[in-house]
């Protein structure tokens, strides 16, 4: 990759008289300022013959995509995310490998605008044809939209399911590698693999159809590896998957409670069950679309500061890319243990990062780096409950911070040895009585949503008011933005905050707050909205 001083800058601003003919060269030759994180997108390096769809496909696994404008001329685009979270996400994602658009490398940073203006501009009709397209299929809409240059965006599957076929199968495809590929297109929440007509096959169900939709676009004839293991992806009739057991054939991401179904029974006898049953298991996770961030696989000639090895799968969004070269990826099996980057030493304490990765499973252990403060481990209980918080929490803001979260190579963490004081940089969770996910069958399996800036708030007090809660919540600094009791039960309420930021940092400091008469306050992300 190159790295000129261009590319280590952030772009200048997006003037709301650009030429989208791309003449006004000078225009672009402003003032350079400090990287700071905006919901526009400069996107640089892009062929000639790219389309509007397919600079639009870069950004859909993030979230909406809310405007284009096209500098073909200039070899250049910018795109416009609806939140500046998503913009976060889609930075950090492609910044380590950028992503390529017709077999070219192309450049991501963030624009010093804050919006994109493009009322007035000619030649704007194609880009807002498509964004009209990607927005019907958001919207829910299931009919086929005609898209002038728009190819890729034109086809809605109604199944959040698909059947995966991988051909030409010369290196092993396992269940996480599949769910490292396809996680990138969404929450990805049940995975069924099994050997049919001596093929290595899947099923696979998201959380929302329209991240199937655009996981069957983008990867549909692509290859896992160099020349070979092409993925043929089709909608499956199935509507929902039943799995019984979670293991390295089959897994519920959202049921970390399922056996492993030790004398393990045959694949046949699971997708008869995955076959006769569709519909019966409603997906709790229902409603919640958007990105999940890729998993971390050790990858040649990728590296993470103090992880030689580790980094995020070089995929890309375009359907047009051609194959996906992912050079010696192999999965670690059983891994644990999380390496968290990023964080803000200043305010980082290992309380913190048990309460937020306790969101998606129990946290034994934390351990922030002596040396290096940025960084910390958290051991989860299992696997499953790893990577089940890496695809929610990486990309996320924590104190100002973009937390980049990979698979450590460490299969635990170290207790300090006795009369070694780490200044209390280390603790063990293993005892502690908050964690969510002791008892088998709790409703806490089923409420697992990725962060969000509404949060659902249980076990308060019958004299506790919407007021005082209220009050606790703007105590931490957070704005509130909207609240409301549940009708049924006045036990439990929503509270929506200024941004996922806020919410993340409330849910830290209050999960667990005494509200008296011996009700301790339990917080987690909803899927609602107030």
């Amino acid at each position: 990759m190159e790295s000129t001083q261009e590319e280590l800058n952030c772009s200048p601003p997006v003037h709301t008289n650009l030429q989208a003919n791309g003449n006004d060269s000078k225009k672009f030759k402003g003032d350079r300022s400090p990287c700071s994180p905006s919901r526009v997108l400069h996107i640089r390096k892009i062929p000639n013959d790219v389309t509007e769809s397919e600079i639009i496909s870069l950004g859909l696994p993030f979230g909406k995509v809310t405007n284009l404008l096209m500098l073909k001329g200039k070899s250049q685009a910018f795109l416009e995310m609806a939140s500046e979270e998503a913009a976060v996400s889609m930075v950090n994602y492609y910044t380590p490998v950028p992503p390529h658009v017709r077999s070219q490398p192309v450049y991501i940073q963030y624009s010093n605008h804050r919006e994109l203006k493009t009322d007035n501009l000619p030649n704007q009709a194609r880009a807002q044809a498509a964004l009209q397209a990607v927005n019907t299929l958001q919207s829910g809409g299931l009919t086929l939209t005609s898209v002038p240059g728009g190819e890729g965006l034109v086809l809605s599957g109604q199944s959040p399911v698909l059947r995966i076929i991988v051909e030409n199968l010369f290196y092993p495809v396992t269940l996480e590698v599949l769910h490292q590929i396809f996680s990138k297109f969404g929450t990805v929440i049940k995975i069924i693999t099994f050997t049919k007509n001596n093929q290595f096959q899947a099923l696979l169900q998201y959380a929302d159809p329209m991240n199937a939709h655009h996981a069957k676009v983008a990867l549909d004839g692509q290859n896992i590896y160099n020349a070979c293991c092409t993925l043929r992806i089709e909608f499956s009739k199935l509507t929902s998957l039943n799995v019984k057991y979670n293991n390295d054939k089959s897994r519920d991401f959202t049921r970390l409670d399922l056996p492993t179904g030790d004398g393990q029974p045959s694949l046949d006898t699971t997708m008869a069950a995955a076959f006769g049953a569709p519909g019966i298991i409603s997906s709790p996770y229902a409603g919640a679309a958007g990105f999940a961030p890729a998993i971390g696989f050790p990858q040649a000639g990728l590296s993470v500061p103090g992880v030689p090895g580790l980094g995020p799968l070089a995929l890309t969004t375009s359907a047009i890319t051609g194959r996906m070269a992912i050079p010696g990826m192999t999965a670690i099996p059983g891994h644990s243990v999380l390496l968290v980057s990023n964080l803000n030493p200043d305010a980082i304490l290992p309380h913190g990062l048990f309460i937020l990765f306790g969101v998606y499973g129990d946290v034994q252990r934390v351990k922030i780096l002596f040396n290096k403060k940025e960084n910390a481990l958290v051991q989860m209980t299992d696997a499953t409950q790893a990577q089940l918080a890496m695809s929610h929490l990486n990309g996320q803001r924590l104190h100002g911070r973009v937390l980049r979260i990979t698979l450590s190579k460490h299969q635990s963490v170290q207790l300090p040895r006795e009369g070694h004081e780490d200044q209390g940089l280390t603790k063990d969770y293993t005892n502690s009585p908050l964690h969510r996910f002791k008892k088998p069958g709790s409703k806490n399996f089923q409420n697992i949503f990725p962060p969000s800036a509404t949060l659902h708030l249980s076990n308060i007090p019958p004299l506790v008011t919407d007021e005082d809660l209220k009050r606790l919540f703007a105590s931490t600094g957070c704005s509130v933005k909207g609240f409301k009791f549940f009708q049924k039960d006045r036990k439990m309420a929503l509270i929506q905050l200024g941004s996922v930021e806020e919410a993340i940092l409330a849910l830290i400091e209050l999960h667990n707050h005494d509200l008296g008469e011996n009700h301790h306050l339990r917080v987690s992300f909803s899927k609602s909205m107030i």
